[in-house]
């Protein structure tokens, strides 16, 4: 297949379209965060005023931009007096599932104390989380080398017991899950996953 090179006025640039709340940018358009630097001595005070008059008026602006050989859509946001620029999929990229919600009745015991955990388990600090799975094969290998195996988790099975397990240990602050889903149906379709960021 033979590829036509195309010449986009936005290659090299970040193309302003105009300013937003941040609440109404949907996250599940959100694909990659990348940070952007002003290049040349002229871009840097613009850099700077779009910077600050964007912390200043808590907006975020709405952009196109050429990353690679496409034209994507992108929301800059300050950041830590730096603009982070985060690209989003086309509206039309976005298949909707179908219906996911559940038919499963939920009491009103069941509520009072998910809302009770929810009000204890209250701030998270995501800076310190990290990546437990990677590590996985290694505990395997030394689990193995040991004649031992690793334990399985074992599903909740009953919400209101899991909801009071999660009660009594949400002062730990430590990010063992409180309940569990049993499966994940990834519905988005082949195109693009709808994920947060």
């Amino acid at each position: 297949m033979r590829t036509w090179p195309l010449s986009l006025p936005t290659k090299r640039t970040v193309d302003v379209l105009g300013f937003v709340d941040e609440a109404d940018v949907d996250p599940v358009l959100r694909s990659e965060s990348y940070w952007v630097g002003a290049s040349g001595e002229p871009a840097q005070r613009l850099y700077a005023l779009l910077v600050e008059a964007l912390a200043r008026h808590g907006t975020v602006a709405v952009a196109k931009v050429t990353l690679r050989t496409g034209e994507r859509l992108a929301v800059p946001r300050p950041r830590r007096g730096m603009l982070v620029l985060h690209t989003l999929l086309w509206p039309e990229d976005i298949r909707e599932p179908d219906d996911l919600s559940s038919a499963a009745p939920v009491t009103e015991r069941e509520l009072e104390r998910a809302e009770v955990l929810i009000e204890q388990s209250a701030g998270v600090d995501i800076e310190g989380l990290h990546d437990e799975y990677a590590a996985v094969p290694e505990q395997l290998v030394v689990a193995k080398m040991a004649g031992e195996g690793l334990a399985e988790p074992v599903p909740a099975v009953d919400l209101l017991a899991a909801l009071e397990a999660g009660i009594r240990t949400a002062g730990d602050r430590q990010p063992t899950g409180v309940c569990c889903v049993e499966q994940f149906t990834d519905r988005a379709g082949p195109r693009h996953r709808a994920r947060r960021s």
